[in-house]
């Protein structure tokens, strides 16, 4: 039986991990999930304390993109009912930011769907970045086009853009698996171009489309070699009306070990637990903040979130602090705003049964009211359903960005 917690000390030594110690603590029994959490969390609270940074999406186009990605609900071809419009003006996208900057937010995260910016596009979200930051200049300002062209990162960065979100997803022998219109090593050339610029990388995974475990561990360490700053961990989130529907190979425990595998492959770097957390950490998400020191606060690209509440109640009670909010009380001024705006949906309290993120499922099968990120249903005859025996499936995100609806911050 692997010692983790000698393996995680000997780490903060100096001393790396390698690749079969790092298949070893992804491969381990669910038995030993737990003590490998802990192990992971000694690096965690060595680098990052007890803080966790909440990051904010903002889809400035969302639908109809061009690429294939076999996971993507806005692909080629997709027949998810997702939002479609084209770009939002620049208001918009101050006053959604604005949002999520209230609600904790250290960084907004400005993403459009595409294979990559023309100039002008650029443009475009380069004049929402000067203004954001004009605004707001404490905030992190993150922007994800897609594959970039030549100068084009500079642009960027000259507009105040603090990062550049581009992810790998998935290792190099895979990628041709789940994609066809674009090549990995497009995805790597964009990173280096971000990071010549002077940008932050932000570069994850996609964990639960189709992986060798054996190919899980070699994205993990091409994501550390890429030396970027911050490694979202996706886990699928299955969307009907695209190729990877009904696709169920993750369970919590599961997430827990390639959390835990990423944190002990790449010690120092912020990781995020990102879009699926919800419906495939489920009960266990608090747990994962032991590893992870990052999230997203409410809904994601095309999908609900969990609320934002719920949220931020999660990272006060399991003993963590926002970083940039550092002694106040968002839970309270999210309350109290939600209160003077007469949003009584996010006032409301969810039962302790179900804030977790688990869907407590009832005679209709809907999801719990708390997350709003996932429904339950009836398994049919050919679902790959997860080991609860209850199939889950994305709820579309009908409300923020593109929707006359307030936003879930």
């Amino acid at each position: 039986m692997t010692d983790f917690k000698a393996l995680a000390e000997r780490i903060l030594q100096g001393k790396p991990i390698s690749r079969k110690e790092a298949l070893t603590a992804l491969t381990a029994p669910d038995a030993q999930t737990f003590t490998l959490v802990e192990a992971a969390s000694l690096l965690r609270r060595h680098h990052f304390s007890n803080t966790v940074k909440v990051n904010y999406l903002i889809n400035l186009k969302s639908g109809l993109c061009p690429e294939d990605c076999t996971y993507c609900s806005q692909r080629l071809g997709s027949e998810a009912d997702v939002l479609k419009y084209s770009w939002v003006s620049h208001q918009e996208a101050l006053t959604q930011a604005k949002f999520g900057i209230a609600g904790g937010a250290s960084r907004v995260c400005m993403v459009a769907s595409g294979k990559g910016p023309s100039n002008r596009d650029v443009e475009r979200v380069s004049g929402m970045i000067k203004q954001l930051k004009d605004q707001h200049p404490q905030v992190e300002v993150c922007a994800c086009l897609g594959i970039l062209k030549d100068g084009q990162a500079q642009r960027l960065k000259e507009a105040g853009a603090d990062a550049y979100n581009h992810n790998l997803n998935t290792s190099e022998d895979h990628y041709t698996d789940v994609c066809s219109t674009h090549t990995y090593q497009e995805r790597i050339s964009t990173i280096h171009q971000a990071q010549q610029a002077g940008l932050s990388a932000c570069s994850g995974l996609i964990v639960g489309m189709g992986q060798t475990d054996e190919q899980l561990i070699d994205a993990i360490f091409a994501l550390k070699d890429l030396d970027g700053d911050s490694i979202p961990v996706n886990f699928l989130m299955p969307f009907e009306g695209t190729p990877l529907a009904g696709t169920w190979e993750l369970t919590p425990l599961k997430c827990l070990r390639i959390l835990a595998t990423v944190r002990l492959v790449a010690p120092d770097r912020e990781i995020r637990m990102a879009g699926g957390r919800e419906m495939h950490l489920r009960s266990l998400q608090s747990v994962a903040l032991q590893i992870a020191n990052s999230l997203f606060l409410g809904d994601y690209l095309t999908s609900e979130g969990q609320a934002a509440l719920d949220d931020l109640d999660m990272i006060r009670d399991s003993g963590f602090e926002i970083v940039g909010a550092e002694g106040r009380d968002l839970l309270a001024e999210h309350q109290r705003l939600a209160k003077d705006r007469g949003d009584e949906s996010n006032l409301a309290s969810v039962d302790e049964s179900s804030r977790c993120g688990l869907p407590v499922v009832s005679d209709n099968l809907q999801g719990c009211g708390g997350c709003s990120s996932m429904e339950a249903r009836h398994p049919t005859e050919n679902s790959h359903l997860p080991e609860s025996g209850v199939e889950f499936r994305p709820v579309l995100r009908r409300r923020g960005t593109g929707t006359p609806s307030r936003p879930n911050a």
